[in-house]
């Protein structure tokens, strides 16, 4: 019996679809938010995907998504490889934590934009660490792969900095150069990484002690 079949069918498989609509669906709301508060499609699609958050979201359902289903695409060889379901689930860890510790507001204040804000900060990231603690193959992570995971996310935060230097918007507020300078920002940025870092290396040596068990 295969691996795809195990994932695909009975239980496992009715739960991962479920979680990779869910993280559609989730996406789908933020991006019609995104929209209305633009009032522009180009406008809501820029502030989408200005986002960690949602750039994150999106791994993890497209790796759902292939987790869910059966088939030998290129594409799905690459994203179910460990160490991309490893990276995967370290952001969307950070995720969780940089949005808890530092950015939750009071429901009241975020009106229906909270659904999505649950959803992605909360829910996901939970639904993908189960995921990948229950069905990704163990032991195959080594300590450089952390060094290709941090580099998906100093690009992301070039592109901000760049973005929001053309036109002087920041999709977090801890990074807002025009506000804080740039030599808070980087610092705030440094604080971020430094988290990363830690969940990447618990990652690894999570995958380390189950793959020897």
């Amino acid at each position: 019996m295969s691996d795809d079949w195990v994932l695909t069918h009975g239980w496992r498989g009715i739960a991962l679809k479920g979680a990779a609509f869910l993280g559609w669906v989730a996406l789908a709301i933020e991006l019609y938010q995104n929209w209305q508060t633009e009032k522009s499609l180009l406008g809501g699609l820029d502030l989408f995907f200005s986002y960690f958050t949602v750039l994150t979201n999106i791994l993890a359902a497209v790796v759902l998504s292939y987790a869910a289903t059966a088939g030998r695409s290129a594409g799905r060889r690459f994203f179910l490889k460990p160490w991309v379901q490893g990276g995967v689930s370290a952001s969307i860890v950070l995720v969780a934590l940089v949005y808890n510790l530092l950015l939750r507001v009071p429901v009241s204040d975020r009106e229906f934009q909270w659904v999505p804000d649950e959803l992605m900060h909360d829910v996901m990231p939970v639904l993908f660490l189960v995921y990948w603690w229950c069905c990704v193959t163990k032991g195959r992570l080594q300590w450089w792969h952390m060094a290709l995971w941090l580099i998906f996310l100093l690009a992301y935060f070039v592109d901000i900095l760049v973005r929001g230097r053309l036109i002087d918007a920041y999709p977090y507020p801890f990074i807002e150069v025009d506000r804080l300078g740039y030599p808070q920002v980087f610092i705030n940025a440094g604080w971020v990484l430094l988290g990363f870092v830690l969940v990447s290396l618990a990652v690894i040596a999570l995958d380390h002690w189950r793959g020897q068990r």
